[in-house]
């Protein structure tokens, strides 16, 4: 029987695999690599690239284990293509075969070099997802807004999570207005579970300090889980220790704690190291049994069936030029201290600093600190999504790109989002303690010491208030405006304005 090449990515290290599934154990031949093509097509943070190499070299050793016949390139391999095409043909020249099966990548700009190959090439859908792009294309099908709460509801349906009957638990489909709290005086939760790195995980750290050593980020201390039985033991400690009280505080942000009451098992959901339905069913008990609130558990189980299903729909729907999408023609540059943190603003200072750090800052920080100030100062959204894409560890494109370009900088016209989501330093502060520490002042709407969102804030709307002043959920912001006197007006955009030209 000719050997076929089954291609298993960095980001599908799962035992179910659609590619493995179609494969033949005694014949077909596993083809891994770590190429420096899918390291630096955008410069990824050092801790993302050693959390996906690590986990890959160990998968591949269970792959053996389990009797598959593994071809594997590491990094340093001076026989190594440095592309993934390259590397499926070099191991077609070496085994004599012609036929490829993969899984659906997550991206189009890999799926369109494997489709370019020439090999034979079956690319199987991941089916690591709770819904297919079938089902979410049939949903979307002839609607005017494609608005997650109504896909979320059907995804609660299809899986019966948190379900009486054909009715929500509780009465309620959500819950999320009660998982608004500000900032508590402190956190009882040391974190996310921590793992000491094994041989394998230093190994991958050496050769990635080697190579990407002056990259934005720091790799040590590097602490995440590469394997599934550590995946698994992160997940049995959020569950237990954190979950209680994550939906409360999950909006919230705080100078000395990064952490707050949030999971950190995203990293591990998108290479393939959970499943979404282990996680959601794990939640789900942990109601069932009086440990976690209705609040909580809705509202993490919302994040994984609702919105990270929505938003790889989202992406394949939209199609490849998604990413680079500018509707509200924002081309100012991505200012320099997203690299160094280095600003008297706070919020990014502590926003910023933390990724450089850890690879990681939570959905508000992301959406209402960086991504806020990148909207209202019209910094131009592919830079943005590139940013976010590079320097975050569970970062891949079809689940960054509507995040960020729909999202966060409302740079596909609507698609996701009903309005912009922006705001001044009034809820930053009131979802923090960021601002008690600040040079600036929040209290302050204009002057030397004012918050610089507050003047942006204002200054973004009258900008387009030609697109925006007719939204029905922003009348009565715009109402604001039109009521403020002329000369506060002028004021807020001359300083706005000055604050910009020196970005």
């Amino acid at each position: 029987m000719v050997s076929r090449l089954i291609l298993v990515l960095g980001d599908q290290v799962t035992d179910t695999l659609s590619a493995l599934d179609a494969a033949d154990k005694t014949s077909d031949i596993v083809v891994m690599a770590e190429v420096a093509e899918e390291a630096t097509y955008v410069q990824h943070h050092p801790k993302k690239i050693a959390f996906i190499f690590a986990a890959m070299r160990k998968f591949a050793a269970r792959l053996r284990e389990d009797g598959w016949d593994v071809r594997y390139t590491q990094l340093d391999d001076t026989e190594n293509a440095g592309s993934i095409p390259g590397e499926l043909i070099r191991r077609a020249e070496e085994t004599g075969a012609s036929e490829v099966i993969g899984t659906q990548p997550g991206e189009w700009r890999l799926i369109q070099a494997l489709e370019d190959m020439p090999l034979k090439l079956s690319l199987k859908p991941d089916t690591r997802f709770v819904s297919t792009q079938d089902e979410f294309d049939t949903w979307a099908e002839g609607r005017k807004a494609l608005r997650m709460e109504y896909f979320y509801r059907d995804m609660r349906r299809k899986t019966g999570l948190l379900m009486d009957g054909d009715q929500p638990e509780g009465g309620k489909w959500n819950y999320d207005s009660e998982n608004r709290k500000p900032a508590p005086d402190d956190i009882a939760f040391s974190g996310p579970m921590q793992f000491t790195p094994d041989d394998t995980v230093q190994e991958v750290l050496d050769l990635v300090d080697s190579r990407f050593g002056n990259s934005f980020g720091q790799l040590r201390p590097f602490w995440f889980a590469t394997d599934q039985t550590q995946a698994r033991r992160a997940l049995t400690h959020f569950i237990t220790y954190a979950l209680p009280r994550f939906g409360d505080f999950q909006d919230a942000m705080m100078n000395d704690n990064r952490f707050l009451y949030h999971a950190l098992i995203s990293p591990y959901l998108n290479v393939g190291l959970l499943d979404p339905m282990e996680i959601c069913r794990a939640a789900e008990e942990a109601y069932k049994e009086g440990h976690a609130p209705l609040n909580a558990v809705e509202g993490f189980i919302r994040q994984i069936i609702g919105w990270r299903e929505y938003v790889r729909g989202i992406y394949f729907r939209e199609g490849p030029d998604y990413p680079r999408r500018n509707a509200l023609n924002h081309q100012r540059k991505l200012p320099e201290f997203y690299w160094t943190g280095e600003t008297e603003m706070n919020c990014l200072s502590k926003a910023i600093t933390q990724t450089a750090e850890e690879a990681y800052a939570h959905h508000i920080q992301r959406l209402m600190v960086t991504g806020n100030f990148a909207l209202l100062a019209g910094i131009n959204p592919h830079e943005v999504h590139e940013w976010y894409l590079r320097v975050y560890i569970d970062a891949f494109e079809w689940v960054e790109a509507p995040n960020t370009v729909g999202m966060s900088q409302f740079a596909d016209g609507g698609v996701i989002a009903s309005k912009p989501y922006v705001s001044s330093g009034a809820y930053i502060n009131r979802m923090s303690d960021y601002c008690k520490s600040c040079r600036y002042k929040v209290a302050d709407k204009t002057g030397p010491d004012a918050c610089p969102f507050n003047t942006l804030y204002w200054h973004f709307l009258d900008r387009h208030a030609d697109r925006f002043a007719k939204n029905q959920r922003m009348n009565q912001i715009y109402a604001n405006w039109r009521r403020m006197d002329e000369g506060k007006k002028a004021t807020i955009l001359t300083e706005a304005n000055a604050f910009l030209d020196a970005l």
